[in-house]
């Protein structure tokens, strides 16, 4: 069995929410209450068992979800993937909550307009929900699009930033 990360599942109005961390930042979260589920989203490399302040990080969920959207922004992430994918990552956490962009504007804001499948890929591959925000990438038409932790959760994750229609 491979070594787990520091872990604590947070209660949250759309259920149970799972952090996995090593230091100060996280490595994996959803929308689950079960690690080995997202064990597999974190890099091997990073699959190390360690300390984490998960006081920390679970005071700035449950503030998010009090009504501070902005309480995840300042709770390092550190995720392993290649250059667009890093690039794509970094974009999607400057996304403000209640403004959500397309998987196009993404891809611009990640430096290469035209990559817009892989802008898609970013969203698809990101193990830090909520930290890593792809849940505030639309499609061009308003349209959900798809989230790992399903579409019902990223529509009441806009509602609940204040965007409507969503």
């Amino acid at each position: 069995m491979a070594p787990i990360p520091a872990a604590t599942t947070v209660t949250t109005p759309f259920g149970p929410f799972t952090i996995l961390a090593r230091d100060s930042a996280v490595l994996a979260a959803g929308f689950t209450d079960d690690v080995q589920a997202l064990l597999p989203l974190v890099h091997p490399m990073l699959r190390t068992p360690g300390d984490a302040d998960l006081d920390l990080m679970t005071k700035a969920v449950h503030a998010y979800f009090d009504g501070d959207l902005t309480a995840i922004d300042a709770i390092p992430v550190e995720q392993r993937g290649g250059p667009f994918l890093t690039q794509g990552w970094a974009a999607l956490r400057v996304v403000p909550a209640g403004t959500p962009v397309s998987y196009t504007q993404l891809a611009a804001r990640a430096g290469r307009p035209a990559a817009v499948r892989a802008a898609a890929q970013a969203c698809a591959r990101n193990a830090a929900a909520l930290f890593v925000p792809c849940h505030r990438v639309v499609r061009t038409d308003g349209a959900l699009g798809g989230y790992r932790w399903g579409v019902g959760i990223k529509r009441h994750l806009l509602t609940h930033e204040g965007v409507n229609g969503s």
